[in-house]
C-alpha cells in the first residue's frame, strides 16, 4: 500500500504502517469504522446536550467555563494518547468524544444565547457537508490525488501555524491580525476559506480509512479511524460556528 498523506494528525502516513493483523485476528472493515464513528458521534452529542442544558438552567459563563476547560484539556490529552497508543483507541476514542462534547455544548450554548438558532444551523451544515463530501468522494467527483493531498496538507498546516502565531501574540497583547477574527469582509473571507479546507480534509480522511481497510489493519483500527474522522468533524463544526457568528454579527 502506498503511504497516504493527510493533514489530520490522527490519520498521518504512519498510522497504518506500524500496525499489522495477527494470525486469526479480525481485520478492520469499512462498515465497522462507520459504526464506531456513529458511537463516537452519540458520545459527543450526549455530553454536548448535558453541557448545553447545564447552561440553560443556569445561563452564566461560570456555568460552562469549568466544562470548557475540562473538555478542552482532557480532550487534548486523550487525543495525544490515542495518536501514540492506537491499540488503546477502543477506550480513549470514546473518552475523547465525551470530553469534546463538553466543549461543543458549552460553546454552542454561549453563542446560542447571543445568536438564537446558530447551533442548529451549524449542526445541519456540518452534517450536510459530511454527506456531500462523502458522496463526492464515493462517486469519484473528488479524487484524493497526490497533488490534491499536498495542497490540502499545505493549506491546513498554514492555518494551524497562523492560529498558533496569533495565539502567542495575543498572550503578549499583540493583535495585529484582529481583522481576520472580526466580522468584516476579511474575517468572513478567511472563515470561508478555513471551512473549505476543513471540508476537504474529510476527503483525505475517507481515503486514508479506505486504504487502511484494504491493508487489512487490525480490528481496533476501526476505533482509531473513527477517532481521526471525529477530529476533522469537530474542527469543521467549530469553524462553521465561527463563520455563522461573524455573519450574524453583521445584521
Amino acid at each position: 500500500m502506498a503511504l497516504i498523506k493527510t493533514s489530520n494528525p490522527a490519520l498521518n502516513a504512519q498510522s497504518f504502517q506500524t500496525v499489522g493483523t495477527a494470525f486469526g485476528e479480525e481485520a478492520m472493515t469499512l462498515p465497522g469504522t462507520v459504526n464506531k464513528t456513529g458511537i463516537l458521534l452519540l458520545c459527543t452529542m450526549a455530553t454536548a446536550a448535558w453541557s448545553w442544558y447545564s447552561f440553560v438552567h443556569a445561563p452564566t459563563a461560570e456555568t460552562v467555563f469549568p466544562l470548557l476547560i475540562i473538555g478542552a484539556l482532557g480532550g487534548f490529552v486523550m487525543a495525544m494518547v490515542t495518536i501514540f497508543k492506537k491499540e488503546w483507541s477502543p477506550v480513549t476514542a470514546p473518552v475523547y468524544a465525551l470530553l469534546e462534547g463538553l466543549v461543543l455544548g458549552g460553546l454552542s450554548a454561549l453563542l446560542e444565547l447571543r445568536f438564537p438558532g446558530i447551533a442548529m444551523q451549524a449542526v445541519a451544515l456540518t452534517f450536510g457537508t459530511l454527506i456531500v463530501m462523502l458522496l463526492a468522494y464515493s462517486s469519484g467527483l473528488i479524487k484524493a490525488t497526490e497533488r490534491f493531498k499536498l495542497g490540502v496538507v499545505a493549506a491546513t498546516g498554514g492555518i494551524a501555524i497562523f492560529y498558533l502565531i496569533t495565539l502567542l501574540l495575543g498572550l503578549f497583547g499583540v493583535h495585529m491580525f484582529a481583522s481576520v477574527y472580526a466580522a468584516g469582509p476579511i474575517g468572513i473571507g478567511f472563515s470561508v476559506f478555513v471551512v473549505i479546507i476543513a471540508a476537504l480534509n474529510l476527503v483525505l480522511d475517507f481515503d486514508f480509512i479506505e486504504n487502511g481497510v484494504r491493508a487489512g489493519a487490525p480490528k481496533y483500527m476501526e476505533w482509531y479511524g473513527a477517532f481521526g474522522l471525529m477530529v476533522t468533524l469537530i474542527w469543521l463544526y467549530l469553524e462553521i460556528l465561527r463563520l455563522l457568528s461573524k455573519l450574524r454579527s453583521r445584521r
